[in-house]
């Protein structure tokens, strides 16, 4: 495992990488989650106030001074229990302060956090709170070397960034010619023995072709596409007669992709 950095392989054998939330990002959530849930309950506080207060007349039990603390206090456990145990499960190991900051909770082993996980992880949430001010939960993180507090050794969970999904990449006018006509390279079958006939003086001539095909005028780019065709095509077995100069145009498209992945990191 690289620094900071957790590798995953997948049943499928691809390997994935996340990079693992330190101290720094992981605190500014659980700020952000502070705030948020302070601002409930204090709401909540205050509403109670003013209900209370509209009740002069209510049973002995009620007005006695434990049992309404009791109610308020463990009512406020549970919503600041499940206020992380709810997120973290049904949103994907997001509460809203980890979405906001971009960092969410999984699985060691990458898939998303389990109700049981999420259970033991928020459980053990109490341990890592003392003595104070989460104190140890902070010491945990910041010498543990993938950051995990007790929880997450408990629960076998990781926090870590939020994966950024790749930009498309922008096509090239010979990809986006290929797209428009809609072949592919599985639009031809070369077998090993043809496709190892192929030389990279080949590979040079048809590519050369693919990417000043928009470029040329229509005239000079038949007679350029009939004189490939004859040198190239009857390698793959393919009869050019009779052919039309769009048919061909195609058949050494599908051509260009096969060779591509034969030579493009060859050269």
């Amino acid at each position: 495992m690289k620094e900071d950095h957790l590798d995953i392989k997948t049943p499928e054998y691809v390997a994935i990488q996340f990079q693992i939330a330190g101290l720094g990002s992981r605190a500014a959530a659980f700020i952000i989650d502070q705030l948020l849930l302070m601002l409930v309950n204090i709401l909540i506080v205050v509403a109670l106030f003013f209900v209370m207060d509209g009740f002069e007349q209510l049973p002995f039990f009620l007005t006695s001074s434990s049992f309404p603390i009791a109610v308020v206090v463990i009512g406020f456990f549970i919503l600041n229990w499940g206020y992380f145990f709810f997120f973290e499960f049904f949103s994907g190991g997001r509460t809203l302060g980890k979405k906001i900051v971009g960092i969410r909770v999984i699985q060691e082993n990458g898939h998303s956090i389990t109700l049981l996980s999420s259970f033991i992880r928020n459980l053990v949430r109490l341990i890592d709170s003392l003595p104070t001010a989460y104190f140890l939960g902070i010491v945990m993180i910041f010498f543990h070397s993938k950051h995990k507090r007790l929880g997450d050794l408990a629960a076998g969970t990781i926090v870590v960034h939020e994966r950024k999904p790749k930009k498309k990449k922008k096509l090239t006018p010979i990809e986006k010619e290929i797209n428009h006509r809609g072949i592919s390279g599985n639009d031809l079958e070369i077998d090993e023995w043809s496709l190892k006939s192929f030389s990279a003086k080949d590979w040079k001539l048809i590519s050369t072709y693919a990417n000043r095909f928009n470029q040329l005028p229509l005239e000079e780019r038949n007679q350029l596409t009939n004189q490939i065709a004859d040198l190239l095509l009857p390698k793959t077995g393919i009869n050019v007669n009779g052919k039309n100069d769009t048919e061909l145009e195609n058949d050494l498209l599908v051509l260009y992709l096969i060779l591509k992945d034969e030579w493009e990191f060859e050269l």
